[in-house]
């Protein structure tokens, strides 16, 4: 008799019940299925034009997020860009305390 491998029935199970298992920057997330990773991006209440993806080690280009569906076990890395800094005063100079 053949058995499906270990992984594929993790895969089916975690389909089945309409959530399946993402990690996301090294932790396992549970996320509804099918998701895109615009999708994905917008339920983080990520700013797309702030972020950068890879998955499964391969960064995906911004214009192709809608296109990408994400698959049970798919591991992700987000980097989310955070603007800002410290005030200075106009002539660049920074007040010794």
């Amino acid at each position: 008799m053949l058995s499906a491998p270990p992984n594929l029935l993790l895969q089916t199970a975690a389909c089945e019940d309409g959530f399946m298992r993402l990690v996301l920057n090294g932790e396992d997330r549970s996320f509804e299925n099918p998701l895109t990773l615009t999708q994905l991006v917008t339920s983080l209440g990520m700013k797309p034009d702030r972020v950068a993806i890879e998955r499964n080690r391969d960064i995906v280009p911004r214009d192709q997020w809608d296109a990408v569906s994400l698959q049970e076990g798919d591991r992700l890395e987000i980097v989310h860009f955070v603007g800002g800094g410290v005030d200075q005063p106009e002539s660049g100079l920074v007040p010794l305390a």
